[in-house]
C-alpha cells in the first residue's frame, strides 16, 4: 500500500474513534461543540504576548483525550502535521518585532519571539482541542449538532458533503497513483506534464464519484436531514458539562493561573 493508501485509512480512523462509547462520546454533541467553541473564545481572547495565561487551558483538551479514551500519541501526530502552518503565520514576528519586554538572565528577549510562541501556544490549543472533539463526536455528530443549534442547514450540509468529498478525493488520488506505480515502476518522479494531467484526471474522476454518491443518497431517501444513530438530547450532565467547564475557562481567563501558582511555590521555597 502507498503513502496516499495509509493517509486514507488513516483519516478515517477518527471516524473509528468517534463510534466509542465512553461517557464523554454519549454527551450531546451540542454540550461538547458549545464548550469547545466557549474554549477557543477564551483562548483567541488574549494578547499577543500572553503566554504563561495560556498553559492552564491545557487541561481541557487533556481531559478530553483522557476522558475519551483517545490515543494520544496519534492525536500529537496529527498536531504535528500541521504544525508547519502555524510556524509560517510567526516566523517572521522576531524579525519584525524586537523591542526587548524582559531580560532572561543576560538576554534579552523580545516581543517578536514572545508573539511567536504565543502564536505555536493558541495553535496547539485549539488544533488538540478541535481533534479530541471531531474524534469524540464525529463529523456526522458536530453536523447534527450545527443543525440543531440553528446553524443554517444549506451550510451544515456542504459541510458534511465537503468532508465526504474529501474521503472521494483522497481515495481516487490512491487508486491513480497505485495505478500508475504500478505501470511505470522504473520511473519514480513525475514530470511537470504528467503532474498537470494527472490532477486534471483526479478532478473529473472525484466529481463524477461524487454525483455518484449523491444519487446513490437521494435513491435512499436523503432529503437534507443529518441522520445519526445515537440521538441524544440536552440533560443535567450536558448542563453540568458546559456550566463547569465555562466556568474554568472564566477563571482561567481572569486570572494567570501559572503565576499565581509560581508565586505560591516561590513563597513556600523561602
Amino acid at each position: 500500500m502507498n503513502e496516499l493508501g495509509r493517509n486514507l485509512i488513516d483519516i478515517g480512523y477518527i471516524d473509528t474513534l468517534s463510534a466509542g462509547d465512553s461517557p464523554l462520546h454519549r454527551l450531546d454533541p451540542r454540550a461538547k461543540l458549545l464548550t469547545t467553541f466557549l474554549f477557543i473564545s477564551a483562548v483567541v481572547s488574549f494578547n499577543k504576548y500572553e503566554v504563561s495565561a495560556l498553559v492552564p487551558f491545557f487541561l481541557y483538551p487533556a481531559f478530553l483525550i483522557l476522558a475519551g479514551e483517545l490515543p494520544a500519541r496519534y492525536l500529537a501526530g496529527k498536531l504535528l502535521a500541521v504544525a508547519p502552518f502555524a510556524v509560517l503565520v510567526g516566523i517572521f514576528n522576531p524579525v519584525l518585532d524586537r523591542q526587548i519586554l524582559f531580560q532572561l538572565g543576560p538576554v534579552g528577549v523580545s516581543g517578536g519571539w514572545v508573539s511567536f510562541i504565543s502564536i505555536l501556544t493558541r495553535f496547539a490549543l485549539t488544533v488538540s482541542a478541535a481533534l479530541a472533539l471531531l474524534s469524540v463526536t464525529g463529523m456526522n455528530g458536530i453536523c447534527e449538532a450545527l443543525a440543531r443549534l440553528g446553524v443554517p442547514r444549506p451550510f451544515v450540509v456542504q459541510l458534511l458533503f465537503l468532508n465526504r468529498y474529501l474521503l472521494a478525493l483522497t481515495g481516487e488520488a490512491e487508486r491513480m497513483s497505485r495505478a500508475r506505480s504500478l505501470r511505470s515502476s522504473a520511473r519514480k518522479i513525475m514530470d511537470l506534464r504528467i503532474y498537470e494531467q494527472l490532477l486534471g484526471q483526479l478532478l473529473l474522476r472525484t466529481l463524477d464519484r461524487a454525483e455518484r454518491v449523491y444519487r446513490a443518497m437521494l435513491c435512499r431517501g436523503f432529503d437534507g436531514r443529518i441522520r445519526v444513530v445515537r440521538f441524544s438530547k440536552i440533560g443535567s450532565r450536558e448542563t453540568a458539562f458546559v456550566l463547569c467547564w465555562a466556568g474554568v475557562f472564566a477563571v482561567f481567563r481572569a486570572m494567570n493561573i501559572s503565576l499565581v501558582f509560581g508565586n505560591l511555590v516561590m513563597g513556600a521555597m523561602k
